[in-house]
């Protein structure tokens, strides 16, 4: 199916009236957060066809009902967390990954840009903490940790950032860790994104290397491959 050519639905509508809610600083943030961020292409998406978000959330509807494996990111996150960790899902999109991970026990808070995909969140993979924001301006509320073990950013969600936002996202990851946390960051190649460039980002934004692999399942990173996971954590750690 095209997205292109759905017809908006009420919840298209409703992500295209908060689209520049979203890209916005709360009012009255319980913590501060930078100014407004510019949109990246998911914004632009979420602009330009407003039923797309609706036709991503039926999309994994029906992958997740037909038995497609979705939460192998989520089986690695949950790997590396201790029992009961702190875990934030950076872009979780309709909530697989963060539901899996509550029901392994964890405090977890997902955030995205969509308030479609975290409506959708809300009601497939209740129990975490869902947060409508921008990555780069989104103010934590106060029920949610000031810290976590693990930051989790699937889904190519770096891919789909503006250019300029990505350094500060990735040090608003680093502020986010706790000492000894890490964060897992994959995306794939051929996105706008060169993974040297990204290796880069991270490194000026206080995130060190810490392990480089090619997939979820933590196959080695070559020169060839078309994909990133990329294990960081907080240089002073």
């Amino acid at each position: 199916m095209d997205p292109s050519k759905i017809e908006p639905t009420n919840l298209g509508l409703r992500a295209a009236a908060a689209l520049a809610r979203a890209t916005q600083p709360d009012a009255a943030p319980s913590r501060p957060a930078p100014d407004a961020a510019p949109p990246g292409r998911w914004a632009d998406m979420m602009a330009a066809n407003p039923g797309h978000s609706a036709w991503y959330v039926e999309r994994f509807r029906r992958m997740a009902a037909s038995g497609a494996d979705l939460v192998g990111e989520a089986r690695l996150v949950d790997a590396l967390a201790p029992r009961g960790a702190r875990i934030l899902d950076a872009g979780c999109g309709p909530g697989r990954h963060a539901g899996y991970l509550h029901r392994a026990g964890h405090t977890v808070v997902g955030v995205d840009l969509d308030p479609v995909l975290i409506e959708a969140a809300e009601a497939d993979e209740p129990g975490p903490r869902y947060v409508v924001g921008d990555l780069t301006v989104v103010a934590l509320p106060d029920d949610a940790p000031a810290e976590f073990d693990v930051i989790s950013c699937a889904g190519n969600v770096m891919t789909f950032l503006h250019p300029d936002t990505r350094r500060p996202i990735l040090a608003r990851f680093a502020a986010w860790l706790a000492p000894g946390g890490r964060a897992v960051i994959g995306f794939g190649a051929g996105r706008g994104y060169p993974f040297e460039e990204f290796l880069a980002d991270a490194a000026a934004s206080g995130l060190g290397r810490h392990q480089l692999f090619s997939s979820w399942d933590l196959r080695p990173l070559e020169g060839s491959s078309d994909f990133i996971v990329a294990l960081l954590s907080r240089d002073q750690d």
